[in-house]
């Protein structure tokens, strides 16, 4: 089944699989991290022959020793086979391959030096066809095909140590079959006859076949390759050399997509700076990998992420890589908020200035849905779990985002802004840490900040705001006296809080440092209070019932994805429980009775979605959409077009829900062709 509304196509993109330039296994994540050895510098020719899904390459690494090393390992997908090995010497090495770690460790023929530098040539060859070897389980991450080939850093195409940490630079020359175009980092060297960025043409093993090559001579990440048949779109605009590359069937909406580009791209530079490059490439890539992935200079959505209606949010995160995550880089998996959480809270400040202040409270609301559905671990301890848990995206990314949320409201705007543009100038083409960026904050602010960071990096949980006061009218007609508290439950909690106090007159807003479980005030107004607000515009990440219901919604949304259906339901009546009306839970116990083939049940579910209390607004035409497929797949083709005709009245396409619609009355749906997950 399909995810539904942008909301959710974030919530799969933060649970599902994006974490730094795309995703990887956590088992080979923890692997990089053991590695004793620095990856410096890539030479590397690859040749797809996209009809056999085959991939041959050689490799040259160039490595430091980072301690003394007699034996060296890598990461490697575990559909590519070695087939030679050698060192600095042209000697022969023998690789010992780790599947479920998708490594290989070799013992070296002489010890390496700490501070030492040295080369490994790998030769090796392989099938990228399914995701049977991919490093996530079920994940296509590297394929090689007829109509697009993508090779994803993520997919360990090519020998990686340190993932996600270790910077790199590397010279990529791929040879495809001569009618494909090929998108990697950085742009061909000019060399006599071939103009700079231009494909030359190569003797190879396949008859008619021509070579890209890509030099990236700044450290970082830029071991992204995708190649196939597009329809390119340039634009110049603001001076960004911006290149679209769509499928032909996509190519009218280039334009729109390049535009929508451009103001984001720009307003970031406004925000942090230029980027390392004024180059973009934004590509499209087949609805059976991540949602999005990034490199330097690529931006890759997938098909069904590109409507004609840009979705400038994810667009909007996926541009902001560029900074963080290809510029600045996280220094460790504890570290790893600095690339995701920057870049989602990058993604609400471009919200905000887009759609204004409402924009960015709905976004504030789904960041802190994120941060708090899995608060288990501190976010300084993100080591401690597995980068594709739940937990870990949770936490780096949206309770990422939300710290930097408030960090902006302690600082005040001026001065957040100074804080983010020296960050990301410090540190441009570097990796950081926590501690650089926490230095850094309380130079800019003037005063420690360590009563912050211990709240938000190394605690968990989230305080519930209430107020109780009693208000007295001053004499002589002087207005009126209100004294109150505002409490909460964390004894150790220290946070600004804003008290808005609406009167039949000026409304009057005071700050107010709340320290422990309650917090005195006394505020004078000359009007008579009507009512008071704890934190009215959501600049503290605070719980609250509606918190706590998407929570649930979120967690039971994510044991779906897991394939644990039955601890699904448990979390998605929790949720019911906090609210019996909440459509969108309705609306995700139906998918799970769905999956289950439990068609009365789902249908009845549905059915409470759309009596419930139409939130989101999107429930209602996929309500009507799966019921519609239900009748169909029980065989009640008419009562299955009413339905679809129900969705088409609400005129809401999102997630392309009305073009569903149109194919289904045109021909039944069948459920064992409908691809199910996303």
């Amino acid at each position: 089944m399909k995810f539904c509304h942008t909301r959710t196509t974030r919530r799969a993109l933060v649970f599902a699989v994006v974490i730094l330039l795309g995703a990887a296994a956590s088992q080979t994540a923890r692997a990089a991290e053991k590695t004793r050895l620095r990856a410096d510098d890539y030479k590397i020719d690859v040749e797809l022959l996209p009809q056999t899904h085959k991939l041959t390459a050689r490799a040259v690494v160039k490595v430091t020793a980072l301690e003394n090393l007699n034996v060296a390992t890598f990461q490697l997908n575990n559909a590519l086979r070695i087939t030679k090995l050698t060192d600095a010497n042209n000697q022969p090495l023998n690789p010992e391959r780790n599947t479920q770690e998708s490594t290989v460790r070799f013992a070296l023929n002489s010890e390496i030096a700490k501070n030492t530098s040295t080369t490994f040539t790998f030769e090796y060859e392989g099938t990228l066809e399914s995701a049977d070897d991919s490093p996530v389980q079920g994940l296509k991450l590297a394929y090689v095909g007829p109509d697009t080939s993508y090779l994803l850093y993520s997919g360990l195409w090519f020998p990686v140590a340190g993932y996600g940490v270790n910077r790199f630079t590397s010279t990529i020359s791929v040879t495809v079959p001569a009618h494909m175009t090929v998108i990697g980092s950085g742009k061909e060297p000019s060399s006599p006859g071939a103009a700079t960025g231009a494909a030359t043409k190569k003797t190879a093993a396949v008859a008619n076949s021509k070579t890209f090559t890509f030099t990236w001579d700044k450290a970082s990440f830029p071991g992204t390759i995708i190649a196939g048949t597009f329809e390119e779109y340039k634009s110049d605009d603001a001076g960004l050399d911006l290149h679209v590359y769509f499928k032909p069937n996509k190519q009218e909406l280039s334009a729109e997509y390049a535009s929508t580009a451009v103001k984001v791209f720009t307003y970031f530079i406004t925000q942090y700076g230029l980027a390392p490059s004024s180059r973009l490439k934004i590509v499209e890539i087949p609805d059976d990998t991540v949602p999005t992935a990034y490199a330097p200079e690529i931006a890759a959505l997938t098909s069904r992420a590109i409507s004609e209606k840009v979705n400038y949010r994810l667009l909007a995160n996926t541009l902001a890589h560029q900074w963080w995550g290809v510029s600045v880089s996280p220094a460790s998996k504890n570290d790893w908020w600095i690339s995701d959480g920057f870049a989602r809270y990058s993604e609400a400040r471009y919200v905000e200035s887009a759609a204004g202040a409402g924009g960015l409270e709905e976004m504030v609301k789904d960041m802190s849905v994120g941060a708090l559905a899995y608060d288990s671990v501190p976010l300084s301890s993100a080591e401690k779990l597995d980068y594709f848990s739940p937990e870990f995206q949770s936490l780096v990314t949206d309770k990422g985002a939300m710290i930097l949320h408030m960090l902006r409201w302690v600082l005040g705007e001026k001065k957040y802004l100074e804080l983010m543009r020296d960050f990301a100038a410090k540190y441009a083409g570097k990796s950081a840490t926590t501690d650089d960026f926490r230095e850094l904050s309380e130079k800019v602010y003037g005063e420690k900040l360590t009563w912050f960071y211990s709240q938000w990096m190394d605690s968990t949980s989230a305080p519930e705001f209430k107020a109780k006061y009693t208000c007295y009218r001053l004499g002589n007609n002087k207005g009126f006296r209100i004294v109150g508290a505002i409490s909460q439950d964390l004894d150790l909690f220290r946070m600004p809080v804003e008290l808005r106090i609406d009167t039949d007159g000026r409304t009057e807003e005071k700050r107010i440092d709340v320290v422990g479980t309650d917090s005195p005030f006394s505020v004078e107004t000359f009007g008579r209070p009507r009512r008071i607000s704890i934190d009215p515009e959501n600049r503290v990440l605070t719980n609250s019932s509606d918190i706590k219901l998407r929570s649930s919604i979120l967690r039971g949304q994510g044991l779906t994805q897991q394939g644990d259906l039955a601890g699904a339901l448990l979390e998605l009546n929790k949720a019911l429980e906090v609210n019996k009306n909440s459509s969108l839970a309705h609306y995700r116990v139906a998918e799970v009775f769905f999956l289950q083939k439990n068609y009365q049940a789902s249908a009845n579910a549905y059915r409470e979605s759309l009596n419930g209390d139409g939130e989101p607004r999107w429930t209602e035409v996929w309500s009507h959409l799966q019921l519609g497929k239900i009748f169909d797949v029980t065989g009640q083709r008419d009562r299955a077009v009413n339905e679809y005709r129900q969705a088409l009245q609400t005129n809401d396409n999102t997630q392309g829900a009305l073009d569903e619609c149109r194919r289904y009355m045109q021909k039944p749906f069948e459920r064992e062709k409908e691809r199910e997950g996303n």
